[in-house]
């Protein structure tokens, strides 16, 4: 496995399908702005979108990949009949799951927006258009099975690319917006679950050179199935932690007006990072970590994991500085048109500056319980995880009143730090990791050149202040061709300085 290739083929689809996203949300922010009907729509995307992610961000692979790949080792017929065992499992539960909350949507959307039962209409919108999205769980999960089975075999592509399908759909909706009127929210919401419809059959014509789905109505669960779903749980909870956190701010959120708005753009232009910085490589490491681990092949294992802490510091510590520097710009020049006035401009870009600082350790998280899941073990990124949606949700509830939404990206942030330094501290103790003799040399290059970039950035955004003011046509246009220069530098000092090695590239790992 080459992980920078491999990273790379990951991250391509995955900044096309983000991109995508983004042309999707600055379509929602003009014509629904961060009103009635974008709070209700939000929260009715939010929540199959937030299982989509627990499930597809490389949660279910942390729970598959281990023990698929084990079955692997034993030929294809042990992987084949494991891999029914679970694929039927996972229709049964999945289908009464959403049953079962379909029956009971208005208690389950009083559960996630307890702040909207004071507004008959805005409750009554978003219970609607939630029973409309909430099959999407039903398909993307089935989906999130079948890339496991294709990341196992080392096959990225298709796995990063079908969450375009989504954002191809909501975008030709968006289109017919003005036309649409008050319905967009109703057609938005049935796109979203026919979108999911479409990934699962477009993963099928991929997945099946290696597995033939099959299900079975009597099915033996037997130790392996059970180590399986033991090690699930604890997994969709630990790797999908700031899932979790973003979702619990949600709840908080939905007690102030527009809030729930303000915090899911600020979300998506971080989440951007982390799917590169984060996600991606989590995803890749994790099939070829799991089998060295299970050929306890101590020098590989090593490599990989200080390849990979490496490769997302690169990535995330220059974002983070970024988004700290001009988090207003970047909200004003991706939303800030139509319905998103500059009020709501600058609660984004607040909500944003608070994410960014938590950027690195979102990104830590991820690649941090890969070393865990790689081992079989689930359990200790599940606790800390835990502890820190506790400490997030303690540090909400207490300052909420008095500070607002700007507490949730505070609290996130901090449990998220808290996540990720834990962990690091238990991988030392349980001698899971150790850093190799380059690692701080090559750690203190890199955070070198994001300052250098940082600092380039400030001058850039001050010479160009009056073509990013709210008002200009053309600020979108500036603050990208001012992103890639900073980029660019990045890169290059990154380079001169050998912070990053271009033969780095062609390193199997």
């Amino acid at each position: 496995m080459n992980l920078i290739k491999s990273t790379g083929t990951f991250s391509f689809f995955t900044i096309i399908s983000r991109i995508l996203g983004y042309i999707r949300d600055i379509l929602i922010a003009i014509f629904l702005g961060t009103g009635l009907l974008a709070d209700a729509f939000f929260v009715a995307f939010r929540i199959p979108n937030t299982f989509r992610r627990l499930f597809s961000e490389g949660t279910f692979n942390a729970a598959f990949v281990p023990s698929y790949a084990s079955e692997l080792k034993k030929g294809k017929y042990s992987s084949d009949k494991f891999a029914t065992k679970i694929f039927s499992l996972l229709i049964l539960i999945l289908f009464f799951v959403v049953l079962l909350i379909e029956l009971f949507m208005p208690f389950f959307v009083f559960l996630i927006a307890p702040g909207f039962s004071g507004a008959e209409e805005k409750m009554d919108l978003a219970i609607n258009l939630t029973r409309i999205t909430f099959p999407f769980l039903l398909f993307v999960s089935l989906s999130s099975f079948f890339s496991a089975i294709l990341n196992s075999h080392n096959k990225f592509a298709a796995a990063a690319c079908a969450p375009i399908i989504l954002n191809i759909f909501l975008i030709i909706v968006l289109f017919y917006g003005k036309f649409i009127g008050d319905e967009l929210v109703y057609y938005l919401s049935y796109s979203v679950t026919i979108a999911g419809i479409i990934q699962f059959i477009f993963l099928y014509f991929f997945v099946k050179k290696f597995y033939s789905p099959k299900f079975l109505f009597k099915i033996s669960i037997d130790k392996k199935v059970k180590n399986f779903f033991s090690k699930l749980l604890p997994s969709i909870f630990s790797s999908g932690v700031t899932q979790i956190n973003i979702l619990i701010g949600t709840i908080i959120a939905s007690f102030q007006a527009s809030a729930v708005s303000y915090l899911y753009y600020a979300d998506r232009i971080y989440q951007i990072n982390l799917a590169i910085a984060g996600i991606a490589i989590s995803t890749v490491i994790l099939p070829q970590l799991s089998k060295h681990v299970a050929g306890n092949k101590s020098e590989k294992i090593s490599l990989i994991q200080n390849k990979a802490l490496e490769l997302s510091l690169f990535l995330s510590l220059p974002a983070a500085v970024a988004l700290l520097i001009a988090s207003k710009e970047i909200i004003s020049a991706l939303f800030g048109y139509g319905l998103f006035d500059e009020n709501s401009v600058e609660n984004s870009a607040k909500a944003l500056f608070y994410f960014a600082l938590g950027l690195p350790a979102f990104s830590l998280i991820k690649v941090f319980s890969s070393f865990y899941f790689a081992r079989h073990n689930t359990k200790v990124p599940f606790y800390i995880s835990l502890v820190s949606v506790f400490v997030n949700i303690l540090i909400s509830v207490i300052f909420f009143k008095k500070f607002g939404f700007i507490v949730i990206p505070i609290a996130t942030t901090i449990s998220s730090w808290f996540n990720s330094i834990i962990l690091f501290i238990y991988l030392k103790k349980d001698k899971y990791f150790s850093f190799n003799p380059t690692f701080v040399n090559k750690f203190i290059r890199i955070l070198f050149s994001a300052i250098i970039m940082g600092l380039l950035f400030v001058f850039l955004l001050s010479s160009f202040e009056a073509n990013l003011a709210y008002g200009e046509n053309y600020k979108s246009l500036y603050l990208i061709s001012l992103v890639m220069f900073g980029l660019i530098t990045y890169l290059v000092i990154a380079i001169l300085i050998k912070a990053f090695k271009i033969s780095d590239i062609n390193l199997k790992y």
